[in-house]
């Protein structure tokens, strides 16, 4: 659905643009959130166990800042993962202030069967799209999530000038 809103067409389209980049965005999520469920997992309990199977042990700090979560939130998922065997926490001897988590066997074995599931249903979900659009998506969402002016250069140039050569 369109916006209702009249405030000039530079500010219409960014709000269509922005209403159907959050649809699609909340559409999709919800039908992955329903099958992580079927496994017996929140969202942001398989974002624990995903980071942690493919960053390795964390701080709580650090879990919180690449999940977008707060502290608070990431301190009840991991405490109700590590209820449930998933993971551990180990206080730092050099910092008592500083928790640092793990997988357990359990946890590993759980996300190592899952997260496959998980990426080809996300897979599935963006095959909407043309190998060349996803790629696109994916430039732009990375512009938008990090704030980037926008650029002359293309999707290409601006991943070489991240370090990354998308080109193979």
């Amino acid at each position: 659905m369109p916006t209702h809103y009249r405030g000039g067409e530079e500010v219409e389209r960014a709000l269509n643009a922005y209403i159907n980049f959050v649809r699609a965005s909340d559409s999709i999520s919800s039908r992955l959130e329903s099958r992580i469920a079927t496994r017996g997992l929140t969202m942001g309990q398989f974002a624990v166990l995903e980071a942690l199977l493919h960053l390795g042990p964390l701080s709580q700090r650090l879990l919180g800042r690449k999940l977008l979560r707060s502290g608070g939130d990431v301190t009840i998922v991991v405490g109700n993962l590590r209820k449930r065997g998933f993971v551990r926490r180990e206080r730092l001897r050099e910092d008592r202030r500083s928790i640092v988590v793990h997988l357990t066997a359990s946890g590993r074995r759980l996300i190592e069967r899952v997260f496959p599931e998980h990426a080809r249903a996300i897979a599935g979900e963006l095959a909407r799209l043309t190998p060349a659009e996803q790629e696109t998506l994916r430039v732009l969402c990375r512009k938008l999530g990090r704030g980037e002016d926008l650029c002359e250069e293309g999707p290409r140039e601006m991943e070489k000038e991240h370090g990354r050569d998308t080109s193979q």
